[in-house]
């Protein structure tokens, strides 16, 4: 059976089909001296969604509404604080235990659950988050695409036959193939990379200070993993990024150089906008400054409107009302670092186990953010009462907390205490109403019963997500559960369609589409909405079946058509590889 090669050998071959597909007869925009003419905004997003979808094909995404607010607003918090850029920008969270975080086209990044785990502050995942803000806004990724396009197209596409052809065999054929690419590729790509890099440094430290965030976070982060690395390890053991995209002691001498000079230019200036900022976990002030001179000149700040228009573009759609709770910035770093340490894990015993033995050896671990790990860990083992015993304290410390209010509702639903559960739900929900965490949550609980009114009631409660293009499968295969029970099955199957779009499975969607249209029970309406679904999946699935993919083997793409990887001219990344000893 082909066994999923490891994402960091995943090479982005996405932009090797899209020549490809220009060869094939696919007219792609002519290649000019500037990036910025190589593909219109939307063609990049239909790129970086692509990938997304791919991504969840395989399991590899971490859908969780809660997280999927938190790490949007950590992200947008930083957008609104970048240069020349007012793009859409989806955040995601990849279920992958290296330290890797990267930008694909159209405004997606992604960051692996290694990554938010093994740091110590918010300051440092918004200074990777930032470096990778940098590739997006300086065209880095248009810029490797065009130069891709002219170097590497011929071992590209000798790199897809070889994978198809061993996809049959077993999953070290599969790796051998895009390890040999690799290499391959590596040489054109190391100084175009390496000049990318220092300028994504330079940026996004900018970023990095103006948004209210410690400028010293990048490069205190870097030295950290370059010595936990190190040690006892002779080069052949490095990730390759490491190779071709080092973190020595230059990188982080010019890093805390740049932090240094954007400190004192900040320690001389006077705030020139006062803004409040809100999001998922923390409302709070921040200042704004702007100062001339210097080797790195801070751009004039962006009015407190800018600011809020911004956030809104990612906040709104998914969260209508802010969370009832003002937790503070590092401890809803916390909190969500455990949340994702959890829902991530690939071995719940193991976990549980984390967190038991660490709670009774080790006092320091004794954190109100390792209690709630340690509530979802035993959540997850199928014992809710043992969780309900961990949150009662949490909450009569924090009883707004949205996070621990949530599990409380999950621990009872799940102790048989449905009644209370829903009650719960339903205080939350009038506190914040258009919450997606609350609103999905809750409609999961009403659908336990099985009855057409809870379902209808179900129904209700997501249909505001759903108005809001929600771009999340779990909520489409909610909705589709909630139409089934309540008697509608079109909608339901559209529903299905959607979610199976949305999770990489383009083939199925059209099936189920096309199985809906042969219904005689139709109406105008719902034969129309069917119709254009159809219209908009069609030339997607005539380009997988024109490339050989057969139903079912949709994931497999990823490494074909929008991967990830080490030496990515697609994507651009940073990262680690865990070792047994170094990193803890």
């Amino acid at each position: 059976m082909f066994r999923r090669p490891s994402l960091a050998l995943l090479v982005p071959l996405w932009l090797a089909l899209a020549g490809g597909a220009s060869a094939e007869g696919v007219r792609l925009p002519d290649i000019g001296s500037s990036a910025g003419a190589l593909m219109s905004p939307q063609e990049e997003r239909n790129y970086g969604a692509s990938m997304l979808h791919e991504l969840r094909g395989m399991n590899l995404v971490l859908d969780d509404a809660l997280l999927d607010d938190w790490i949007n607003d950590l992200g947008y918090r930083l957008v609104a604080h970048s240069d020349k850029d007012d793009r859409k920008y989806t955040f995601f969270i990849v279920k992958d235990k290296e330290i890797n975080a990267f930008a694909a086209p159209g405004g997606f990044i992604g960051v692996n659950a290694g990554l938010i785990t093994i740091t110590d502050d918010q300051d440092e995942l918004a200074g990777v988050m930032a470096h990778e803000i940098a590739h997006i806004t300086q065209k880095h990724l248009l810029r490797a695409f065009e130069d891709a396009q002219k170097t590497s197209l011929p071992i590209a596409l000798a790199m897809l036959g070889a994978l198809i052809a061993s996809s049959g065999a077993s999953g070290d054929a599969a790796e051998a193939v895009l390890a040999t690419g690799t290499s391959l590729i590596q040489q054109r790509q190391i100084n175009f990379t390496r000049q990318d890099e220092a300028e994504a440094d330079r940026v996004g430290i900018q970023t990095l200070a103006r948004a209210g965030f410690d400028p010293d976070a990048m490069a205190g982060f870097f030295g950290r993993m370059d010595r936990a690395l190190r040690p006892g390890n002779d080069d052949s053991s490095y990730p390759s990024l490491l190779r071709t995209h080092p973190v020595n002691t230059s990188r982080i001498s010019d890093a805390k150089a740049r932090a240094e000079s954007l400190k004192r230019q900040q320690a001389a200036s006077a705030p020139a906008v006062r803004a409040t900022a809100c999001g998922l976990d923390v409302c709070e002030e921040a200042d704004y400054t702007a100062r001339s001179g210097g080797s790195d000149p801070i751009p004039a700040p962006r009015t407190a409107a800018m600011v809020a228009a911004l956030q809104a573009k990612a906040a709104a759609p998914r969260n209508a009302t802010a969370a009832p709770q003002a937790t503070s910035r590092r401890d809803a770093w916390a909190l969500m670092r455990e949340r994702v340490r959890v829902l991530s894990s690939d071995n719940r015993a193991a976990t549980l186990a984390y967190y038991a033995d660490n709670l009774r050896t080790k006092p320091e671990f004794d954190t109100p953010a390792r209690r709630y790990g340690y509530a979802l860990a035993l959540l997850a083992n199928n014992q809710p009462e043992r969780a309900l015993q961990q949150l009662q304290p949490l909450l009569q410390a924090e009883p707004d907390n949205l996070a621990y209010a949530l599990a409380q509702a999950r621990a009872e639903l799940d102790g048989g205490q449905r009644a209370v559960a829903l009650q719960r739900y339903a205080a939350l929900g009038q506190r914040a109403p258009g919450n997606r965490a609350i609103h999905l949550a809750w409609a999961e609980a009403l659908l336990a019963s099985a009855d057409r009114a809870d379902a209808r009631r179900a129904q209700d409660l997501l249909r505001p997500l759903m108005a809001e293009t929600d771009d999340t499968p779990d909520v489409y295969l909610v909705f589709a559960r909630a139409c089934e029970l309540a008697g509608d099955t079109v909608r339901a199957g559209m529903a299905h369609a959607d979610a199976a779009y949305l999770s990489g499975r383009a083939m199925d969607a059209l099936t189920l589409l096309q199985t809906l249209a042969k219904r005689k029970d139709l109406d105008f309406y719902q034969r129309a909405r069917i119709e254009a679904r159809i219209a908009e999946f069609t030339p997607i699935v005539l380009e997988l079946r024109h490339r050989g993919v057969k139903p079912g083997g949709e994931g497999r793409q990823l490494s074909l058509q929008a991967g990830c990887g080490t030496e990515a001219p697609a994507c651009s990344g940073l990262s680690w590889r865990r070792n047994s000893t170094a990193v803890k």
